[in-house]
C-alpha cells in the first residue's frame, strides 16, 4: 500500500492546511489547527488512483465478504465508485436524508437483504455523517459489515461513536501517520508538530482554550 506516497501527495498538493493563529472550525464544532480538504483529491488523477487502489486493497483484506460498496454523500461517492469498479462490485450511495421529491429515496442503487455492504467516506472526524448512512442502510434490513475511509483523525469521539453503533472502521490513512511523516520530511515545523500533537490528545480542551483566548482579545 502506497501510504507514504499518498501522504506526500496530500501535502504537496496543499490538501492539508495548517494555521496556528486562526484555527479551522469543523462541522462537529471542534476548532483545529489543521484542515484536510479531501474533496480536492478527485481533481488529481494520480493521487485519486493511489487512494482507490489503497482502499480496494484494504477492503479485500478487511472485508473480503463484501458484496456491495456504498458511498456516503457527497464526498465519499467518487471514491466508492472507483473502488467498486476495481473490485467489480455493485455501487450504491446514501444521502444525508431522503429526497423531498420523486420517490423520496435516501439510498440510490440496488441492494437486497442478503447483501453485505461496506460504506466509504473520505474523512472521519467524529463519524456522524457515515454512521448516519450506516443507520439508513440497516433500517432497510441490510447488513453493513463496516466502514472504510480515506482518512481518520482518530479522535476519541469517533471511537466511542463507532463502538456505540457496533460498527468497525478501517482507514487508509491516519492523523498520526500524516503529522509524523510531515514532520520527518520537514513539511511541518517543530512548533506546528507540537501544536498538532497537543490538539490531537484533547481536541475539545484545545477548542475551549482557543475560544477563551479569542473571547479575551
Amino acid at each position: 500500500m502506497q501510504t507514504n506516497q499518498i501522504i506526500q501527495s496530500l501535502i504537496d498538493n496543499k490538501i492539508v492546511s495548517i494555521n496556528l493563529n486562526k484555527p479551522f472550525r469543523y462541522a462537529s464544532g471542534i476548532l483545529s489547527p489543521i484542515y484536510t480538504d479531501f474533496r480536492l483529491t478527485i481533481s488529481i488523477p494520480e493521487l485519486r488512483d493511489m487512494i482507490a487502489d489503497g482502499l480496494a486493497e484494504l477492503i479485500r483484506g478487511k472485508y473480503p465478504e463484501a458484496t456491495v460498496i456504498g458511498g456516503v454523500a457527497t464526498a465519499g461517492i467518487p471514491h466508492a465508485a472507483w473502488v467498486a469498479q476495481r473490485l467489480n462490485l455493485p455501487l450504491i450511495y446514501v444521502r444525508a436524508k431522503p429526497k423531498d421529491h420523486g420517490a423520496g429515496k435516501q439510498i440510490e442503487g440496488r441492494i437486497t437483504k442478503d447483501d453485505k455492504v461496506v460504506l466509504i467516506d473520505d474523512l472521519i472526524s467524529t463519524g456522524g455523517s457515515v454512521l448516519g448512512a450506516v443507520r439508513a442502510v440497516r433500517n432497510e434490513g441490510v447488513n453493513v459489515i463496516g466502514v472504510a475511509s480515506v482518512f481518520t483523525y482518530g479522535l476519541p469521539d469517533a471511537d466511542r461513536n463507532f463502538a456505540a453503533a457496533n460498527t468497525t472502521l478501517y482507514p487508509l490513512l491516519s492523523y498520526a501517520e500524516l503529522i509524523s511523516q510531515g514532520h520527518q520530511e520537514n513539511k511541518f515545523s517543530d512548533e506546528e508538530y507540537a501544536r498538532l500533537s497537543t490538539w490531537h490528545k484533547a481536541p475539545w480542551d484545545w477548542t475551549k482554550r482557543e475560544e477563551q483566548a479569542n473571547a479575551a482579545k
